[in-house]
């Protein structure tokens, strides 16, 4: 199998992807949605990084982060994975014990690894914020993006609080 390399040490924002397992609809309910960005919140201050976007989705997540030291991005993700899993079980256990019931528990939440890109200009930030926000529309959930509770795509259209802050970056 390949390495993945990931380009960290450029100081470009990174647009991530990460996927639950199996792509299971774990993130429907919304206080599942809740965790992980209370955890994104959490870890972006813990490393000084800034969010210009993102989008979280029934069985996916969607960001672009950028922090002002180099290889940070492995970490980042590793503890936003591993602290929103631990919550998300803990949720399932206590207060969605039907959906609990239809999942062996023992499974991960995420899938292993994450997708990472680059974003290397100011171009390629507006490209991937765009995706990012479309995606609910795309996915027949809403039919305009500001609809979307869990992105940040309220920010930009009604200078509205999305629940993380969005740092544009310089």
């Amino acid at each position: 199998m390949p390495t993945r390399r990931i380009y960290d040490s450029e100081r470009h924002a990174h647009f991530l992807t990460f996927t639950c397992y199996k792509r299971r609809r774990l993130l429907d309910a919304d206080q599942a949605k809740k965790i992980v960005l209370g955890v994104l919140n959490w870890q972006l201050a813990k490393q000084h990084g800034r969010c210009p976007g993102f989008v979280v989705m029934p069985d996916h997540v969607h960001a672009v982060v950028w922090f002002p030291a180099d290889d940070q991005i492995s970490h980042f993700v590793k503890q936003w994975k591993q602290r929103s899993s631990f919550e998300i079980k803990r949720l399932l256990r206590t207060k969605l014990l039907a959906y609990a019931r239809s999942i062996d528990l023992g499974d991960p939440v995420w899938q292993a690894r994450f997708h990472d890109f680059n974003v290397y200009s100011h171009e390629k930030l507006q490209e991937k914020l765009t995706y990012m926000h479309l995606n609910p529309v795309k996915a027949g959930l809403v039919a305009r993006a500001v609809d979307w509770r869990w992105s940040s795509a309220r920010y930009y259209e009604q200078h509205r609080s999305v629940g993380v802050p969005i740092g544009w970056l310089e």
